[in-house]
């Protein structure tokens, strides 16, 4: 997703939709969603208001296909780590701890993109709210099954366990309340999978 340093040379670039998100994304991370209006987003858009409602009945709808975008892009990590680590769930299940790990300092910068909605949107029907709680839900079935393929003993308490890692490292690093954020956390989720991995497990990995 494009960073405030790269509008300049893209915007002009992208299709009327996307400018809209692209702009969205910037303004609803760096002033919350609450605080922007349509006119403000149309106006770094480089369209209008009619314009967006073209494409978007409402703002809320606006918000809610943005936040969709987003938690697409979190899924697509799951995808690329089993891709890439085929038959290995606990390397996937590090491939996401560095994913987040790696993305530390742009949250140090304008926070989880969730975790600041939810506290704008504290209404649970709200739609965009029902995207984050969806993704959430989906988020961790997929950690389970993780977990369930490591031949972990109780899949679920490990995926618990690192998901409060993963989130509250995003949150800490958020605050400033934790310096070395990324390999701290990569750290902790080692130290997951190892303090639940079966005693013949533990066995065959001294001795290869």
């Amino acid at each position: 997703m494009a960073s405030t340093a790269r509008r300049p040379s893209r915007v002009a670039k992208l299709p009327p939709r996307e400018r809209i998100l692209d702009a969205a994304e910037e303004l609803f991370q760096s002033e919350g969603i609450r605080r922007v209006g349509v006119q403000a987003i149309a106006e770094r858009a480089e369209t209008t208001k009619m314009a967006i409602y073209r494409h978007f009945e409402t703002k809320d709808a606006l918000v809610t296909e943005w936040l969709r975008i987003v938690a697409a892009d979190y899924q697509a990590a799951f995808d690329r780590v089993e891709a890439e680590y085929p038959g290995r769930p606990r390397e996937q299940i590090l491939g996401l701890a560095r994913f987040i790990a790696e993305g530390l300092p742009a949250i140090s910068h304008r926070g989880c993109p969730f975790i600041n909605s939810i506290a704008e949107l504290p209404d649970r029907s709200h739609p965009a709210r029902q995207v984050i709680e969806k993704h959430k839900a989906h988020q961790t079935r997929r950690l389970v099954g993780m977990c369930t393929e490591a031949g972990l003993p109780d899949p679920e308490q490990v995926a618990a366990e690192i998901t409060f890692a993963l989130e509250g490292a995003q949150v800490s690093t958020q605050n400033g309340s934790i310096d070395q954020a990324g390999a701290r956390l990569m750290r902790i989720i080692e130290g997951i999978i190892d303090r639940h991995r079966s005693p013949l497990d533990a066995s065959r990995a001294t001795t290869d």
